[in-house]
């Protein structure tokens, strides 16, 4: 099985199909979905559809390509679409996202209470898995608005691709610790029994927590942990709300790579659970791929052309060494050897350009061959940085061409 026998993706049709509502772009770091997930939003506005790019990415590079000064955690529309649609785009505000749960779910008096705890405001920040847990949370936020028509996610920069879809899960545990089950406790019990457990069981533990943590950071989790008890199961319940979403007919999952052997290892690791957790994959973007306009002309044939021209360079030179005497001669000869010469290095670099397309085929088709039912398109790799609207498209235009990945 090779690339060239894959099923092709589809994207416009993707894009235009009005019960595709959600697409999640997903792969390694690095490997360009924020550019992608950009490039998709810029081509599903201008065919129509009233489109929400959500990048996790705190880098700039959103923004610049969509000429906004900067994004944040509300959706800002974008300048300059041609088209019937319209584009909105915004940057994943961990905190306040956070902030924002906290406000909508809990009263005055106990919200101010959880905002200043300075526990609560060292997890907000920063605590792991938080920021994965936030962009489920604000996707499950702009699906429930229904304001836009198509909402195109760009993953977290994680360690692991898989960290966006074990968010849930891991808050859960968290969730369901015995630290927090302690913690809680006091509160639950009531009355005298919970004053009972207080004084013993809790006094042995904040002894004992109390040298590891220090007291006053043990007093913060524990006022926080009081404070936010009644929100525990709110967080639980939209998580696994979410999760269902991402299950739904209406989401379509994006796998990006690009042709290196440890991108397409992390997408097909991405590919085989998304297939366990039965959510809806629609193909691999196959980002920066290497071509040449001369591929008829092997490597090893331009190797061997560049050394005979080599040759014939060192014979030229010799013949006009002899024949010095005459200028014209001389200039004959000097002119032939540097011609020689540089096609000699056009050569050479033609034959290392041929030797990273041969690298990637058969990286590529490694992949095929252990997912032969994975739909591919691929996106030709540009000679420089997307910064703006008309690189946006270009990308979109390379991956939606009609042609079967492997031409």
């Amino acid at each position: 099985m090779s690339l060239d026998t894959a099923p092709r993706l589809d994207a416009d049709a993707l894009l235009d199909d009005p019960q595709t509502r959600i697409v999640v772009c997903c792969g390694a770091g690095g490997v360009g979905k924020t550019t992608t997930a950009a490039a998709l939003g810029v081509r599903a506005a201008e065919r129509g559809r009233r489109v929400v790019v959500l990048t996790i990415d705190p880098a700039k590079r959103l923004a610049q390509s969509m000429g906004i000064d900067a994004l944040d955690n509300s959706p800002r529309r974008v300048d300059g679409v041609e088209g019937p649609g319209e584009l909105y785009a915004m940057m994943l505000d961990m905190k306040r996202t956070f902030d924002e749960i906290v406000e909508a779910h809990a009263d005055g008096d106990r919200a101010r209470a959880i905002l200043e705890n300075p526990f609560y405001q060292s997890l907000s920040a920063g605590f792991a898995g938080t920021q994965e847990y936030m962009a489920m949370e604000k996707l499950g936020q702009l699906r429930a608005r229904d304001s836009w028509d198509l909402i195109i996610v760009d993953t977290p920069p994680s360690r692991s691709a898989l960290d966006f879809l074990d968010a849930p899960k891991r808050l859960g545990s968290f969730l369901d610790g015995r630290f927090i089950r302690l913690l809680t406790a006091p509160a639950k019990a009531g009355g005298r029994a919970g004053m009972k457990f207080l004084n013993v069981g809790m006094s042995m533990m904040t002894g004992t927590l109390g040298k590891l943590l220090g007291a006053s950071l043990l007093r913060d989790v524990q006022t926080f942990v009081a404070a936010m008890d009644t929100l525990f199961g709110g967080f639980r319940t939209r998580a696994e709300a979410t999760y269902r979403l991402l299950q739904a007919p209406g989401t379509a999952f994006l796998v990006v790579a690009t042709p290196e052997r440890d991108a397409l290892r992390e997408a097909a690791y991405f590919v085989e659970r998304l297939e366990a957790d039965r959510m809806p994959l629609a193909g691999l973007v196959l980002n920066r791929v290497h071509e040449s306009g001369a591929a008829q002309l092997s490597a090893e044939r331009a190797l061997a052309a560049a050394e005979a021209l080599d040759e014939r360079g060192v014979d030229d030179a010799g013949s006009g060494a002899k024949g010095a005497g005459t200028a014209d001669t001389s200039d004959d000869a000097g002119t032939g050897t540097e011609g020689a010469a540089d096609a000699a290095a056009l050569l050479r670099l033609h034959a290392e350009r041929m030797q990273v397309l041969a690298h990637e085929r058969r990286t590529r088709d490694r992949f095929a061959a252990l997912h032969p039912e994975v739909p591919v398109t691929q996106v030709t790799a540009l000679p420089g940085d997307v910064h703006d609207l008309a690189g946006l498209r270009d990308v979109a235009e390379l991956l939606t061409a009609q042609e079967a990945p492997g031409t």
